[in-house]
């Protein structure tokens, strides 16, 4: 069992099980749910989880906070549970409209944006390091080849932007990511660039005009062509016939959508972008002031609720465009005054576990700029101090808006990527930030905040890691979720039945081993546990399992069922393939066996015990798949 497991498979059954779960994706700190059902997920449970910060609500999502461990529990939710990704979509479930159309939008440019934001970021702080070793330090030459080379990977993420983002436009809309990458591809190809001299030159395609424009560097012609590209391939793969759709399907993608790219889409995309870039430098030079207090002490809201990525494609148009964005410096301010909040509540607290998980909360934000700790786990609740960051964010926000401050680089605010925000207003931004930080300490300590009753989110220290009893062996937890080692887990859902009240003599009488039976309520079959899958039948209605510790289980689905030779079962997996815990076994068509008049009745039975001397069911009448079904001891 990995670090995660227990964690990831408990928010799986807290939000209503994987099947409640349409998608997921994770940004820098919270999954990202898009649940079927919302009334079926449990906050409260969710919330109480070691490991889980907090749980929000909206931008039609269901968000569970994790924190800096989000990745390693996102890939442990992937490989233990058929939840389907951000990065598997196939269209099917990208039509569906959920919340308003601001809502749509949020999460569409959340969708889009968040896979590249590694690259931009890291591109962005060489570049940013770049200038510091050749502008202000004089450490390095740009004329020569190791800055060049450097040069080099700092720019191609956003020379080549167009690309990155049609990849990403075409996960997000279900489109085939390669004939999107040429289809951008093609807009920055030496044959069509080479018409060009100068931006806004017309030449002709088929008789009709095509304004030329340069789309290296750009964001918006890309999300709008490849978005467009979605609906034509769907169109196609409806009209087109199946055996010829693998050739067929991207030749009249690119025969339609390169010219209309380059005569409708992307002319129509740069103008809009440029328009953007324009309206926001003009919010900046003509009322800095204002924008830039709505921004420090807004930010922390849009954070809350995941909207800040709304905001992203602006950002990046403007550092693409112009080399620079006045949106992010201003947004420092709030991730400064989350941090001076952290710190005021460790100074005021008295309670030593709300000063510890302070003082823990405030390591990452000033090192990585990731506030959301300090904003659900101290200031949301303490209330208080919430109140104090937005007017730090206010004044701070408001002082760096007011002297134009820039950045060169997308990145997170904090004082590892301070180089980003070197330019000629650097001063004027360390003051605003510094005033958002000290202030919102102050006031946080002068406000003071209410410690009793206050629940923090659950850590554990290495320490009490180590004082932690160990589980008694040979005795399962009832409590938990999957028991790999010292149970059997439900593999898959429905209401149990006794193992006596089976209406197959053979297996009611214990004769093939204990166990339980599932009458099952979807059609697909989990492994119950980590290990090797030892048997499958040629009939394809049974599988059997032996995990590491030697227990063998058998998976029989339905009575009688291998007189049906197979036909309603799909196989997932061959015989003397390893599993993972939760791995998908089997996929079944229950329709097609109640139909040929055969019982679903699934029994779940330990045919070797592999040193355990019983077995004997948790007391569930109902099981979610992966919940607990039968325990073993010594």
């Amino acid at each position: 069992m990995g670090k995660f497991t227990q964690l990831s498979n408990d928010i799986v059954r807290n939000i209503g099980g994987e099947q409640n779960v349409n998608e997921l994706y994770h940004c820098m700190t919270r999954l990202r749910f898009r649940l079927k059902d919302s009334s079926k997920a449990n906050k409260a449970e969710l919330e109480k989880l070691e490991g889980v910060i907090t749980v929000v609500e909206g931008n039609g999502q269901y968000q569970v906070v994790i924190g800096n461990d989000v990745n390693a529990v996102y890939k442990e939710i992937l490989a233990g549970h058929a939840i389907k990704s951000s990065g598997e979509a196939d269209g099917g479930d990208k039509d569906e409209k959920t919340g308003n159309i601001i809502t749509r939008f949020f999460n569409t440019m959340s969708a889009i944006m968040t896979p590249i934001v590694p690259a931009l970021a890291g591109a962005g702080m060489l570049k940013a390091v770049l200038v510091l070793l050749t502008t202000t330090f004089g450490l390095m030459s740009a004329e020569s080849s190791t800055y060049l080379i450097l040069a080099a990977a700092g720019n191609s993420v956003f020379y080549f932007l167009p690309l990155l983002i049609a990849v990403s436009t075409a996960r997000t809309f279900g489109a085939n990511m390669f004939v999107a990458l040429t289809i951008m591809g093609a807009l920055l190809e030496p044959n069509f660039t080479g018409l060009m001299e100068n931006i806004g030159d017309i030449t002709y395609f088929a008789g009709m005009p095509v304004v030329l424009m340069r789309y290296t560097s750009t964001l918006i012609p890309a999300m709008l062509a490849i978005w467009v590209f979605s609906h034509l391939e769907r169109f196609l793969k409806k009209v087109i016939p199946q055996n010829i759709q693998i050739f067929a399907v991207p030749l009249l993608s690119l025969l339609i959508m390169v010219p209309l790219a380059a005569m409708a889409i992307g002319p129509v995309g740069v103008y809009l972008g440029n328009g953007i870039a324009s309206g926001i430098n003009y919010l900046s030079t003509s009322s800095g002031i204002v924008m830039g207090a709505i921004i420090g002490g807004g930010w922390t809201f849009l954070v809350m609720f995941g909207l800040q990525w709304g905001m992203v494609p602006a950002m990046i148009n403007n550092i693409s465009l112009h080399g620079f964005d006045t949106i992010k410096p201003p947004s420092a301010a709030a991730t400064f005054a989350s941090s001076g909040a952290a710190l005021g509540v460790f100074l005021k607290a008295k309670d030593k576990k709300l000063k510890a998980y302070a003082l823990s909360a405030l390591a990452p934000s000033i090192l990585a700029g990731v506030t959301e700790p300090i904003v659900y786990g101290i200031s949301v609740k303490l209330k208080r101090p919430l109140i104090a960051q937005v007017i730090g964010g206010v004044i701070g926000g408001a002082f760096i808006g007011a002297m134009h401050s820039t950045v060169i680089a997308y990145v997170f605010p904090a004082v590892t990527t301070l180089p980003a925000f070197a330019t000629d207003t650097f001063v004027y931004f360390l003051i605003g930030i510094t005033a958002s930080f000290v202030i919102t300490a102050i006031l946080t300590y002068i406000l003071g905040f209410e410690e009793e009753g206050l629940e923090l989110p659950k850590t554990e220290s290495p320490q009490e890691k180590a004082a932690a009893p160990a589980p008694t062996p040979g005795i399962a937890d009832p409590g938990a979720v999957l028991l790999p080692k010292l149970g059997i887990a439900a593999p898959l859902s429905g209401r149990v039945i006794p193992l006596s009240e089976v209406s197959d003599s053979v297996f009611a009488s214990g004769a093939m081993g204990n166990g339980a039976a599932i009458l099952p309520d979807d059609n697909k079959v989990y492994a119950p546990a980590e290990g090797t899958v030892t048997s499958v039948a040629k009939s394809k209605h049974a599988i059997g399992i032996t995990t590491p510790e030697g227990i063998e289980i058998l998976i029989h689905v339905g009575l009688n069922t291998v007189k049906l030779k197979g036909v309603p079962f799909n196989i997932k997996v061959e015989e003397g393939q390893h599993v993972a815990d939760g791995t998908l076994l089997m996929e079944f068509d229950r329709e097609a066996i109640e139909q040929a008049g055969y019982e679903l009745t699934t029994p779940v039975i330990v045919t070797v015990m592999g040193g355990y001397r019983e077995v004997s069911p948790t007391g569930k009448t109902r099981v979610l798949n992966r919940e607990p079904l039968l325990v073993l001891t010594e």
